[in-house]
């Protein structure tokens, strides 16, 4: 091989192990013993333009695209973009040139993401849709020179009806194992050293997704069916040569063994979602088996200390942890997670499985609180607003805390959200003042009976009205709702701090008065720890 290595029409000279640059290269890739001498960029350029290879990958890649586009308009058909693929292929020919090519109709019948990737991972080939996104039997591949004889085209259909035809034969045999009979066969499949085998695994899916099941209201021998046979495709022949279709297999499997719709869709749903942006499941019993079985992992792999560091997340906990909450929160339901992550580890336990990490829970707690952090961060929620909500939050509040740091994200820049803020902080500001280096015990309840002014009970009365709107909210809160009845305390909060001396002389006025400020902050932080907010002057 040879370095070409040319500035200012002079050769650099350098050396990469055995290899010394030149002002040379060869130009017969095949036997390699013809070489030529450039001097310039245009003049290399020009030189391969001649001989039929184009040098500019851009220009390539604006080829290849002008004549998909050209060639599925004609056809009236359409593919799905692939920009990675798009990629490779613009560095696999010197001179692209687009052929369309077919193949038989009957493996239409075939699954289409088996169809797909066929074409995409082992051939290269774009498959294209009709305009009702049904998938034809037409595909585009990208070739390295023009089709003069027809071969290129035909030899590519050739390859890809033998692997279509290997296909077939594994989809009409996968698609009749019994899957009820095949959950024996997971028992020789481990799931993870020191966390059983795929068995195991589904077993302990059964009993956690009957949990899940009576807080979602539906049918708990429906999820367990679902969880007992959704890891069967792993044993199937498809599986093997795809293992990037493990779930969606046994959803066709299940679908086609007359399974109940539900139960079909869970299995193909379960691994969803696959990142931030990805889709989520959102029937029912897709939910109830995609968190089951994310739990089960969670839980697992931090247990026995397999856990990611900073710089590295071999088994995609992460990504777990995140598919959870996004889970939850997208399908606006609050599940008890700290139940389910506690249930898990017994389940564990139940069939032998001991853990090294003695500290399971705490640590579950933090990783699930740091990627809701995380996920608070990618909804653009302001920071101080993630530090007030992360300090006093529950797992089990998830979609809660992410409607509340929602709402009050919306308004802490306008009227309402400055109302609210300015007075806890000239309330907790007081307190905090006059408790800093005096010595008196608080106990959160002001005396009404020594009351000196119209300021005190206004102000007490309003504190009062707040607290008894929260006693009769459960997990019906209508978060703009309480951050209006909030802001709507400013007039009381401002006369009384404006008009009445809260460090008073005597003794037991000056308590009182603190009490009452005291009371104040702890009825704001019913929504929220205001504490950690910013004003929007700091």
């Amino acid at each position: 091989k040879s370095i070409l290595s040319v500035f200012d029409k002079k050769a650099i000279n350098f050396k990469f192990h055995h290899i010394s640059s030149s002002n040379s290269t060869y130009i017969d890739k095949d036997l390699e013993d013809k070489k030529k001498t450039f001097t310039d960029f245009k003049n290399y350029e020009k030189y391969f333009h001649n001989q039929g290879s184009i040098i500019d990958q851009n220009k390539r890649e604006k080829i290849i695209r002008q004549d998909f586009t050209k060639i599925l308009n004609k056809q009236k058909l359409k593919i799905v973009d692939n920009p990675r693929l798009i990629d490779e292929v613009v560095n696999l020919v010197e001179n692209p040139n687009i052929l369309l090519c077919n193949f038989n109709k009957k493996f239409l019948s075939v699954p289409k993401e088996i169809l797909i990737l066929t074409m995409q991972s082992h051939q290269k080939y774009f498959p294209t849709f009709d305009n009702k996104n049904e998938i034809t039997n037409e595909f585009l591949i990208v070739a390295n020179k023009k089709d003069k004889k027809g071969l290129i085209k035909l030899g590519n259909e050739s390859v890809v009806e033998a692997r279509l035809n290997d296909a077939e034969f594994f989809w009409n045999k996968d698609k009749t194992q019994n899957l009820v009979k095949k959950v024996s066969e997971l028992k020789v499949m481990n799931f993870f050293k020191g966390l059983g085998t795929y068995f195991d695994k589904v077993q302990r899916m059964r009993k956690l997704g009957g949990m899940i099941s009576d807080e979602l209201l539906i049918s708990k021998e429906k999820v367990e069916l679902s969880a007992s046979i959704c890891k069967t495709d792993l044993t199937s022949d498809l599986v093997g040569e795809f293992p990037e279709l493990q779930g969606v297999m046994g959803g066709y499997f299940s679908a086609y063994q007359g399974f109940d719709k539900d139960i079909s869709l869970a299995i193909t749903e379960q691994y969803l979602p696959v990142g931030l942006n990805s889709k989520i499941p959102k029937k029912p019993y897709s939910v109830a088996l995609s968190i089951t079985d994310k739990v089960d992992t969670l839980v697992g792999f931090f247990g026995i200390n397999e856990k990611p560091t900073s710089s590295k997340d071999p088994f995609a906990l992460r990504r777990t942890a995140l598919g959870i909450i996004r889970t939850i929160i997208e399908n606006k339901k609050d599940l008890k997670i700290n139940d389910l992550l506690s249930y898990s580890a017994s389940s564990y336990q139940d069939q032998g499985h001991s853990f090294s990490n003695k500290d399971l829970q705490k640590e579950l707690l933090n990783f699930l609180k740091d990627r809701f952090k995380y996920y608070l961060k990618e909804k653009q929620i302001r920071f101080d607003i993630i530090d007030s909500l992360i300090s006093s939050f529950s797992l089990n509040k998830l979609f809660s805390s992410f409607e509340k740091a929602k709402s009050l994200n919306k308004i802490i820049n306008n009227q309402i959200g400055i109302d609210i803020t300015t007075s806890y902080k000239r309330a907790s500001n007081i307190l905090e003042s006059e408790m800093k280096n005096k010595k008196i015990d608080i106990n959160g309840m002001a005396d009404p009976n020594i009351f000196k002014n119209e300021y005190e009970k206004n102000l007490y009365k309003k504190i009062n009205e707040i607290k008894k709107y929260y006693s009769g909210i459960n997990n019906d809160e209508n978060f703009e709702q309480s951050l209006s009845i909030l802001a709507g305390a400013k007039k009381e909060i401002y006369e009384f701090f404006d008009n009445v001396k809260v460090s008073e002389e005597d003794e037991f006025l000056r308590k009182n008065r603190l009490e009452l400020t005291n009371m104040l902050c702890k009825t704001f932080q019913n929504f929220i720890n205001f504490q950690l907010l910013k004003a929007n002057n700091e």
